[in-house]
């Protein structure tokens, strides 16, 4: 919407009633930023998407811009003249239009033109989980308090009573902030998968040598029959190949997996919020090797995915996963 009335801005298509629209449009969005800022509940903003990120301030502050602007739009609207004739502009709003839904409706069923997030094809998914260069952690004071022959007993970890016993009655603990870290953290900071188990085996996976492939799905009932039968013939080729197929999803439920010939040891428990943050369509294939990302395909294009794999160089040797209860090492910081 906001694409279509800035054309019709630009080519001069009733002023009068654009102008009225953008200032309704933008005073909504103004409440909305200004609620993300003032509450505080919000980290960041998504209005330019994930490639260019900005803070709940900043974006407060550009509607805040935008609102006046559109004021001055208003307020000088018989100096906005048309450009181009009416039939004209009317084709380029048209156009405009179909373009503009035309790219909502593909972006919802593909890829983005271009991937900003930590999971793009090329980034290596182990590098990108830990913290950055420089990064520090805030650094806290603990206090403990304890009740002993009722009187409350503060202390810290360095100034613990010599006669600390059964005696003592532990009250609670608090937390003061000493040293405020930079606040910075890992690009990929809540990738987890779980085994059937419900065991940490993220490190085993991302470790694990030669090609593999995930196949994030959010919601099964997205795989109809026609896909289902193109995932079995791209999992039997990938076998050729010695190249392990996993599903990633939120779901354990085997009855949807089973009949797409996946094992309990092939199907990975992730979270729902990382599977949206990874894979941007549902569902969607990850060609990974080890922990680098090599290429990443909606499910529609399975037959593609296939010319692909076909392609691929096989794995050496058959790698049989044997999930284990590990779990995966802290990452620290450099």
């Amino acid at each position: 919407f906001e694409i279509v009335t800035g054309v019709a801005l630009l080519v001069g298509w009733r002023p009068k009633e654009v102008t009225r629209m953008l200032l309704v449009l933008i005073l909504f969005f103004t409440f909305l930023t200004g609620y993300a800022y003032l509450s505080g509940k919000f980290k960041s903003c998504g209005c330019f998407g994930d490639c260019l990120p900005i803070s709940p301030f900043q974006s407060f502050l550009k509607d805040l811009v935008l609102l006046g602007l559109i004021i001055a739009l208003m307020r000088w609207q018989q100096y906005i003249k048309q450009s181009v004739p009416s039939t004209i502009g009317g084709i380029i709003l048209i156009v405009a239009t179909g373009a503009s839904s035309y790219m909502q409706v593909y972006v919802l069923n593909n890829l983005p033109f271009v991937d900003c997030l930590p999971y793009k094809v090329g980034n290596n998914l182990v590098e990108k989980m830990q913290m950055p260069i420089g990064a520090t952690l805030d650094s806290f004071a603990i206090t403990f308090r304890y009740k002993k022959a009722g009187q409350i007993v503060e202390f810290d970890g360095n100034s613990i009573p010599e006669d600390l016993d059964s005696t003592y009655e532990f009250v609670d603990r608090y937390d003061k902030l000493v040293k405020k870290g930079t606040d910075a953290k890992p690009p990929i900071s809540d990738l987890v998968f779980l085994n059937a188990n419900r065991k940490d085996t993220t490190i085993d996976i991302l470790n694990q040598p030669g090609y593999y492939i995930l196949l994030w799905v959010k919601n099964p009932q997205n795989i109809d029959r026609n896909l289902a039968t193109q995932i079995k013939e791209l999992k039997k080729l990938a076998a050729t190949k010695y190249i392990p197929l996993f599903i990633v999803t939120g779901i354990s439920d085997m009855q949807y997996w089973a009949p797409l010939g996946f094992s309990v040891n092939e199907v990975l428990l992730c979270d729902y919020t990382v599977s949206k943050t990874a894979a941007r369509v549902d569902p969607m294939y990850m060609l990974m090797q080890q922990a680098n990302v090599i290429d990443k395909h909606p499910v529609e294009q399975t037959n593609s995915f296939f010319q692909e794999l076909q392609q691929l160089k096989s794995n050496p040797e058959p790698y049989i996963f044997i999930p284990s209860d590990k779990p995966m090492p802290k990452l620290k910081a450099d």
